[in-house]
């Protein structure tokens, strides 16, 4: 096995995690990126997505008056922001992890995810910029704020669409190198006691036509305590 094989990110098992490099790794950058996005939608609209008209003075949702896009909105970047943090910590652990399955469920939790979130932001955009395209009274409503989330979510669909890019390529890395007989490596490689042992073998013990040892020829005894050489005595 190479040692730039990559199962699921066993290249690196066992080794220093090293953070300059892995801030430098893109999966990282774009991951940070669709974190930030997240934070710029949900918190756009939990701040500037309601505003009240002249005549009511209950907030409503500034996209076409719809509390479902908000709602949408909020909901999927509260959640995209959890995940993004959570997936960056996994990124950081899943190179020390020794075995190859737990590898593999990580990176398929990843793929699966941002894909589904991929089209989720997709949706979001398209939801977002529907309804305000069909907003009629805009008086009071932050457009720039508006503006905001129509385009974050645009570039979220990108940032996560990239995620499950790299996902999928490490997924099938993972399947590739598993395929080649790839072993995972020992939980600790400074043990002295070696990875395999084969039992001493021993001579074996052939009859080669010579007896190495005989028993002496036994005579018969017909009286073992010999009571026929007995004399009574002579008083």
């Amino acid at each position: 096995m190479e040692s730039n094989s990559v199962a699921y990110g066993a290249s690196l098992a066992g080794a220093g995690f090293d953070p300059v490099k892995f801030i430098k790794q893109p999966q990282t950058i774009i991951r940070f990126l669709s974190w930030v996005f997240a934070i710029v939608v949900f918190s756009t609209i939990t701040a500037e997505g309601y505003v009240n008209s002249n005549v009511e003075a209950q907030v409503k949702c500034v996209f076409n008056r719809n509390e479902e896009v908000c709602h949408y909105g909020v909901g999927i970047g509260v959640i995209a922001f959890l995940a993004s943090f959570t997936f960056l910590l996994a990124d950081m652990v899943l190179p020390s992890m020794s075995n190859a399955q737990e590898r593999k469920y990580v990176v398929m939790a990843d793929l699966g995810f941002s894909g589904v979130w991929t089209f989720l932001w997709f949706v979001c955009f398209c939801f977002t910029a529907d309804q305000w395209s069909k907003t009629q009274d805009i008086n009071g409503i932050p457009t720039d704020a508006v503006h905001a989330v129509i385009a974050f979510s645009f570039f979220s669909i990108v940032s996560w669409g990239a995620l499950t890019y790299f996902a999928l390529i490490r997924f099938r890395q993972g399947i590739t190198d598993m395929t080649q007989n790839y072993t995972d490596p020992p939980a600790d490689p400074t043990s002295p006691y070696p990875t395999t042992y084969a039992p001493p073998t021993y001579p074996s013990f052939q009859n080669t036509g010579q007896d190495i040892f005989q028993q002496p020829p036994i005579s018969p005894n017909p009286d073992p305590s010999d009571q026929s050489s007995y004399k009574p005595p002579i008083y």
